[in-house]
């Protein structure tokens, strides 16, 4: 089985081409609630190991016929950061990379193990989860190996973010009635508000999910996204925006809308009905609004809203 898939585009990271480290088998020191893959108990190592010869091998195979690749994504059926040769694979990647971004995806438990935390600063990208920030949710929606604590992990990502050079992505996945109550929110965003980085993507279930929970609608998701502070870059990433119902914003409810919360135009088409939108593109063209970027996803913001920043 190649350890190699894609290339597939994410609007997120551009065309991305994945190693999967367990591509036989799930290994996880999460065994969480909304995994799509199947319910299996969490583990402290991988038993189930790829040479990291195997893996280069595929890679050069795979690069040669995909030259043109934005981030080469490193991820697992389980978690990346288990894998025992992380850091010799990192860096026989960078010799043959070239201009391709390196990313990998990690639910953060490793991370205050300091040959991970070291080895992760060598990337050029890191998405870190972070789904809770109070120890009984945490073990209630990530379902942990014995002996990891949130505590530790938030930490990690603490000290993790004023040092690591590259790009910083934290990512939260909400399940209804599990990690979206007003006081877990408070605490995430206590705990991020400490923190550097370059994104904070919020989200939810979108695949059918390990164990009998249930995902956010769009609406919820926007609205737990009003609940953080504004100055945290809040990006919705959500696939059920098609069944979003809009509404009706006049041209100062938009500019204050966007002023709080800074939205994509997925967002846009999924909150505004057509009029609004219509609106929404004369204010613009007025450059009443204008247009940021952050790490490869575009926001809309008034322009009063960066005037401010800029004062500061």
């Amino acid at each position: 089985m190649s350890t190699i898939f894609g290339p597939v585009y994410s609007r997120r990271f551009g065309v991305s081409l994945g190693i999967d480290l367990s591509p036989s088998t799930k290994q996880c020191n999460f065994d969480c609630l909304y995994c799509e893959l199947a319910p299996a108990p969490a583990m402290e190592h991988q038993h189930t190991i790829i040479p990291v010869e195997t893996i280069l091998t595929d890679l050069k195979e795979v690069l040669s016929k995909h030259p043109s690749i934005d981030v080469i994504t490193i991820t697992a059926n389980g978690e990346p950061t288990m894998y025992p040769h992380l850091n010799e694979l990192i860096e026989e990647i960078d010799i043959l990379k070239g201009s391709i971004q390196t990313l990998i995806l990690t639910n953060s438990a490793c991370l205050s193990e300091p040959n991970v935390f070291n080895t992760l600063l060598k990337l050029d990208q890191v998405k870190l989860s972070l789904d809770a920030a109070t120890a009984e949710t945490f073990k209630k929606i990530d379902r942990p190996a014995e002996g990891i604590e949130i505590e530790d992990i938030i930490e990690s990502i603490f000290q993790f973010s004023h040092t690591f050079e590259g790009k910083l992505f934290v990512e939260i996945l909400f399940v209804k009635g599990v990690n979206d109550s007003p006081s877990e929110i408070e605490a995430l965003n206590r705990t991020l508000m400490r923190m550097e980085c370059d994104r904070i993507d919020i989200g939810t279930i979108d695949r059918p999910p390990a164990y009998a929970v249930q995902g956010l609608s769009f609406e919820e998701l926007y609205t737990l996204s009003q609940l953080f502070d504004p100055a945290l870059p809040i990006h919705i990433v959500s696939r059920t925006h098609a069944n979003a119902t809009p509404n009706r914003y006049t041209d100062a409810e938009i500019l204050t809308t966007l002023d709080k919360r800074p939205l994509s135009i997925d967002d846009i088409k999924a909150l505004f009905d057509f009029d609004s939108i219509q609106r929404f593109q004369n204010l613009l063209k007025k450059e009443k609004i204008v247009q940021i970027e952050r790490s490869n996803v575009i926001f809309f913001t008034p322009v009063e809203n960066i005037n401010r920043k800029r004062s500061k």
